[in-house]
């Protein structure tokens, strides 16, 4: 309110000095008219105040609070852009703990993974190994076998063949008078034995 009453007084002063300073100039002009001059400018300055107050007397309590309400609701939009930079500043925080710990978690996994896929390979190649040990002593066990068996049969057809073979040289060797003194000779030891 002080401050108001202050700039009216300092807007009248302002106003009388102008016209003091006009007036007087015009007076020194000439002595005809003067007085008329005089009194136009003070209607026009008593104008002019009565209209600065008038505004002053409709106007003061609106502005007043215009501004009033204006610097509240700055006061208070800072406030909310303050506590929402905190709340911003809060999320970051937390988002970007959980995208540290998300990262840590994928580190983790992919170790894993990988450690995983080492043993994996591991066990594939110590499968392998038991499996190709495997196929090896059952293919030398089928060589043995098939070994065994060509041999076995081999055997058979050299006995085979050394009995043709025999039967062929003794029907050559063996005459007629040879082969009836084998018979006798088999019967008597058949007849003595029993």
């Amino acid at each position: 309110m002080k401050k108001a009453t202050s700039y009216i007084t300092t807007m009248l002063f302002i106003v009388l000095s102008v016209s003091i300073a006009l007036a007087s100039g015009d007076a020194e002009g000439g002595h005809h008219g003067g007085a008329e001059l005089w009194k136009g400018w003070g209607i026009k300055t008593f104008n002019f105040i009565v209209l600065i107050g008038l505004l002053y007397w409709l106007l003061a309590s609106k502005i007043k609070d215009f501004f009033v309400g204006r610097r509240a609701e700055i006061k208070e939009n800072l406030e909310k852009a303050v506590e929402k930079k905190g709340e911003a500043e809060k999320k970051y925080k937390e988002y970007s703990e959980k995208l540290d710990k998300a990262a840590t978690e994928i580190d983790g996994i992919l170790d894993m993974i990988k450690a995983q896929g080492v043993a994996e390979k591991q066990k594939i190649i110590e499968d392998a190994e038991r499996t190709a040990k495997k196929m090896k002593e059952d293919a030398q066990a089928r060589i043995e076998q098939e070994m065994k068996k060509a041999t076995d049969e081999l055997k058979a057809q050299a006995v085979d063949l050394s009995v043709k073979m025999a039967e062929e040289i003794l029907k050559r060797s063996i005459t007629q008078d040879d082969h009836k003194s084998m018979v006798k000779e088999y019967i008597d030891k058949v007849v003595t034995k029993h």
